[in-house]
């Protein structure tokens, strides 16, 4: 299957599962996926140090938990946001945002194509979405045309590490036993829950994506994994 045809099961997959993401998600994580959101949106703000910024865009946005956590860290940090735009490619992962968050703005596109003008967005975040982008290089070139010069590209995302150790081995138990049994209950669709750790498996380590950054004219300002590297936030800025 070419990687076209692979991006579009993965999405459908998506469309599938997104009334029961939400709650799978919280259920999954224990609740401690908030602390990684709320720790990116402080940190992004802190290092962008403006009190006025023109727009956010959140990439791979799903029912837009991101989002919120932007609206709230940015009355917290007293930073005056004109526009957070929400884009995904999953039309029933959107029309559940649409719902909950019906101020906020939201553009049906893919990672790698974002139908907006250069040098638009001071952020653009992506929060566990990346690894499901499989032209991946194209999105990072892409995000890199619609943010200022000087603005941010935040990146949360489960990313592969070394296996050896305790921990290691207890982390690996969990996503490939536990979650797809959980996740397929909660959602009825095992299959996309089984889909999920391959995924991790599959991706880059900590240190390639941000190669890969750095590549497309990223620096790479703060880099840190969380909760048993279990997650990972990178935040580059657009030199």
């Amino acid at each position: 299957m070419d990687t076209d045809n692979r991006q579009v099961k993965i999405v459908q997959m998506f469309d599938d599962i997104a009334s029961t993401y939400d709650k799978a998600n919280r259920v999954l994580s224990m609740g401690i996926d908030v602390s990684w959101r709320k720790k990116a949106c402080s940190i992004a703000f802190d290092k962008l140090n403006q009190k006025e910024i023109k727009m956010i865009i959140d990439v791979a946005c799903g029912t837009g938990d991101m989002i919120s956590f932007w609206q709230k860290y940015s009355y917290k940090k007293g930073v005056k946001v004109k526009r957070i735009l929400g884009v995904d490619p999953s039309s029933q992962m959107l029309n559940i945002a649409k719902k909950k968050f019906e101020n906020f703005d939201f553009i049906k596109a893919c990672a790698n194509n974002i139908p907006l003008p250069n040098e638009c967005a001071d952020i653009v975040s992506i929060s566990y979405g990346i690894r499901n982008v499989l032209k991946r290089k194209e999105a990072f070139r892409e995000f890199a045309r619609v943010i200022k010069k000087g603005g941010f590209v935040v990146i949360l995302e489960f990313t592969k590490e070394d296996k050896n150790g305790v921990l290691q081995k207890i982390k690996q138990f969990y996503l490939n036993k536990i979650l797809p049994s959980i996740g397929g209950f909660i959602s009825k669709n095992y299959e996309a829950y089984k889909y999920l750790p391959s995924s991790i498996d599959g991706f880059l380590t900590s240190s390639m994506l941000q190669e890969e950054l750095t590549e497309v004219g990223f620096k790479i300002r703060y880099a840190k994994s969380f909760s048993m590297n279990i997650s990972t936030l990178i935040i580059a800025e657009k030199c």
